[in-house]
């Protein structure tokens, strides 16, 4: 294929999404290694960057040779087909024909700055979870699972949310039987991470000693500055989601500052409030929440109902990290479902609530067709098929490779059971 564009698009708006991909890039590799690392015990802390590493090349490597096309494919979608319920198709397979030529999603913009767009998304979803199972699962089983899980779970629900032939695709396609929002991943990222976290820590089992003896992070100075790199990246993730530079984007940008803002003072007087001091952990764990919580709406509402919904992100997910975990009992080491999985799935249902045709002129449209309906029945059926994927695809890598380290690893840390390295000298 030619890699001249023979079709004029914007040069500013393709230079944004590029630059966005870039940002969202930067998330994963050093921003969530950065702020995981930062969380675990110190002899964890290479674990995590070589899962971190690992998963972003395996992501986009995968994107590039199948998943692109089983998401936003067309050729599965043939009447009476089964799997066009499941996938796109298989056009795009090695970006075949992706390059140059106007997106169909937005003619302002060449199909491959989409396609690499997407790219980053896919490699940070399935990264996420590792924060559920840190310092216990194994290199080779968190590779392994991530792998299969892209395809049994993150594939589906990005080709049925977003793909151009999605069963509840609200803006990509007119014919869909449902219609939902998902402007940046509220659904497609942070819950099928968020609820598969949540299984998979409870298949995999707690950490050695967990409840026993103190596991508090090595180093919150990483945390804070992982923190930061995930919020500057976040503009990337959501207003780059408007693929274009435009009010769209800058209403992204704005709605993203507000709820994470206001999720981080909210977790803070409630933990003043609860325990007696705000901690710095709240601080950024209020940040991140609201930042995960505003995802699903932040090109389709106001500046005041994304204060509100970071409010909700800061309350609800500070009671979902300190008080439901510890009554459960559940080893989410590093919170990914009390913030990611709960925070997406306050932010999908208020965008049903909150849309804004001021903000967003397609929101009218949506909202006349069912939203609310459509909204509900994405949500549904992505926990269910984040849950059901997640217990065959830990089943199986179980019985493959085994999930868990060793207790003895565990006690040695996994830097050295799996990567036979050290992150710190102690010499």
């Amino acid at each position: 294929m030619s890699f001249i564009a023979t079709t004029p698009v914007s040069p500013a708006d393709n230079a944004w999404v590029l630059l966005c991909a870039a940002l969202v890039l930067m998330m994963s590799i050093p921003g969530l290694f950065l702020f995981y690392g930062g969380l675990v015990r110190g002899r964890n802390v290479l674990s995590i960057a070589a899962q971190c590493l690992g998963l972003t090349a395996v992501g986009i490597l995968l994107w590039w040779a199948c998943g692109y096309s089983l998401v936003f494919g067309k050729s599965f979608s043939q009447p009476g087909s089964l799997l066009g319920h499941v996938y796109g198709g298989s056009e795009f397979l090695a970006f075949r024909g992706v390059g140059v030529e106007p997106s169909p999603y937005e003619g302002r913009i060449f199909s491959g700055a989409f396609a690499l767009f997407q790219a980053m998304f896919a490699a940070i979803t399935p990264a996420l979870i590792i924060g559920a199972v840190a310092e216990r699962m194994k290199f080779s089983a968190v590779l392994l699972f991530s792998i299969l899980w892209s395809f049994g779970v993150y594939y589906p629900v990005a080709h049925a949310v977003w793909g151009a032939t999605g069963d509840f695709a609200g803006l990509a396609n007119g014919d869909a039987p449902f219609k939902a929002i998902d402007f940046a991943g509220g659904i497609v990222v942070h819950m099928t991470s968020g609820w598969s976290a949540l299984l998979l820590c409870l298949l995999v089992g707690p950490r050695t000693g967990f409840g026993k003896r103190p596991m508090t992070p090595h180093s919150m100075v990483l945390c804070v500055l992982g923190t930061g790199l995930l919020w500057t990246g976040w503009y990337g993730f959501n207003a780059g989601s408007a693929l274009a530079i435009d009010g769209i984007a800058l209403q992204a940008f704005l709605t993203t500052t507000l709820s994470a803002c206001s999720a981080m003072l909210t977790w803070a007087v409630i933990e003043r409030v609860h325990r007696g001091n705000p901690s710095v952990l709240g601080l950024c764990s209020g940040a991140i929440a609201g930042l995960a919580t505003i995802t699903n709406a932040s090109g389709f509402v106001s500046g005041a109902s994304a204060l509100l919904i970071g409010v909700l992100a800061g309350g609800v997910a500070y009671w979902a990290c300190s008080v439901l975990k510890p009554h459960l009992g559940y080893d989410d080491a590093l919170d990914t479902f009390g913030v990611h999985g709960v925070g997406g799935t306050v932010g999908a249902f208020a965008t049903a609530l909150l849309v804004d045709e001021v903000a967003n002129p397609q929101a009218g449209l949506l909202v006349e067709k069912g939203l609310l309906k459509g909204q509900v029945t994405a949500m549904a059926l992505c926990i269910a098929l984040s849950l059901a994927g997640t217990w065959l695809i830990a089943k199986l890598v179980d019985k493959w490779v085994g999930l868990r380290a060793s207790d003895e690893e565990q006690a040695q840390g996994l830097d050295i059971a799996d990567h036979n390295e050290e992150g710190y000298n102690h010499s």
